[in-house]
């Protein structure tokens, strides 16, 4: 089955615009679901009002013969936009952007660095931060409702490949480099950098929170599938298992469960509290050998993601398809067209999956699914239960293997 085409937002072109340099590396929604970002390539970071967009691709949107819904948003200032509503943006970031994140203040989470009583910046509950990482290794800081630069922060030697801010509101950022690091800073502190990752033995390509903020995954070259404990800033665990490069990963909605996307054609799901694969969507079939897996590079895995409701993970290969997997099946539920993706999210609702191609933004409705009261009660519990705390409640086995992911 093929998803339902929500619409597309397309990226200008000129006669001299060639491919090289086009690549849309980076996608985010913020974490109100109040805007979008994505690197359209040649420096530019795009910012929309999600809102906007989507009542476009309803009310204003023409549809063409494959039925895809083509928008065009009002820039700031023009007669569609009014100061007083969420406005969109066009960054120049000075290099390539591969990666970018949003972050949301929290007041009553203060700066872990409690010795500096003076900040440049104070932010407030309403504050909306958008972080880019570009090529030269710099991490740009953007204020999203004016579009103004905040902050350059100064210290990876390579590409900062990924970005991702705690869910909990302290603007604690992580920044994942080809420098085989990873970097916490606390945007709270001035973009103080607060701890540096080492253990990769090659190039880190990604980086992902626990819904939580007290777990990180970190993925990499050399098949690195890192936890580490952000209270001590220690590594927990290495998961093995992938054939190749890992090049990216996302905690679900009730962190009982980690997603890794591989070059060796595979998406794994695992217990990332015991370090057990409990899931395998292949890209190819039959799957590569080990001693192959590296070898078919027209099935490279290059994104995934978690839906909100717990049941849905959303894949992009450069097989040419996105694939939407149901975490109980063995197959995709639904399969769509996509050219030269790589990379894909959903949106905060995850009612939408968006992914990049070429600088331009495409957009498809979820597989359609109501969560049954069972898996409900499940994502409650282990939103506060690790599996080792799960596996010492008193109940039937059964129960227990289904709150574990395991049936």
């Amino acid at each position: 089955a093929r998803p339902r085409t929500v619409g597309e937002l397309l990226a200008p072109t000129s006669p001299f615009d060639k491919k090289c340099g086009r690549e849309n590396w980076t996608v985010a929604f913020a974490p109100d679901g109040s805007y979008l970002a994505w690197s359209q390539g040649h420096r530019i970071v795009k910012l929309v009002p999600w809102a906007q967009c989507l009542s476009n691709f309803l009310l204003h949107g023409t549809k063409d013969g494959a039925g895809a819904v083509s928008a065009r948003l009002p820039r700031q200032g023009s007669e569609g936009g009014h100061k007083s509503k969420p406005c969109e943006h066009v960054i120049d970031c000075g290099d390539i952007v591969w990666s970018l994140a949003f972050g949301s203040s929290v007041p009553e989470k203060q700066s872990r660095c409690v010795n500096i009583e003076w900040h440049r910046f104070k932010f407030g509950q309403d504050q909306l931060l958008l972080a880019t990482g570009l090529n030269n290794g710099r991490i740009k800081i953007w204020d999203v409702y004016t579009g103004k630069l905040l902050l350059n922060l100064m210290d990876h030697t390579e590409v900062v490949r990924d970005l991702t801010f705690a869910p909990d509101g302290s603007l604690i950022l992580v920044s994942a480099s080809r420098d085989k690091t990873l970097r916490v800073w606390d945007l709270k502190d001035d973009g103080n950098m607060m701890k540096v990752l080492r253990g990769h033995p090659n190039w880190v390509y990604g980086c992902a929170f626990s819904p939580d903020s007290s777990i990180l995954c970190s993925v990499g070259a050399s098949k690195a599938v890192f936890l580490w404990d952000m209270d001590k800033y220690s590594m927990l665990r290495k998961l093995e298992g992938h054939h190749n490069d890992v090049v990216a990963c996302e905690f679900s909605p009730d962190g009982a469960l980690l997603a890794t996307a591989s070059y060796d054609t595979r998406v794994y799901v695992w217990d990332p509290h015991i370090g057990v694969i409990l899931r395998e969507f292949g890209h190819l079939f039959p799957p590569p050998t080990p001693i192959f897996a590296g070898g078919a590079n027209d099935r490279w895995v290059r994104s995934v993601c978690f839906s909100h409701d717990g049941l849905h993970v959303a894949s992009l290969a450069d097989d040419k398809m996105v694939r939407f997997w149901r975490i109980d099946e063995e197959y995709p539920v639904q399969v769509a067209p996509l050219n030269n993706g790589l990379c894909c999210t959903f949106s905060t609702d995850g009612g939408v999956l968006a992914a990049g191609q070429d600088g331009s933004m495409y957009f498809w409705a979820t597989p359609s699914q109501v969560s049954s009261l069972q898996h409900l009660c499940r994502m409650a519990i282990r939103r506060v239960m690790p599996t080792s705390q799960v596996k010492n409640l008193p109940i039937p086995c059964k129960v227990l293997e289904f709150l574990c992911y395991q049936i």
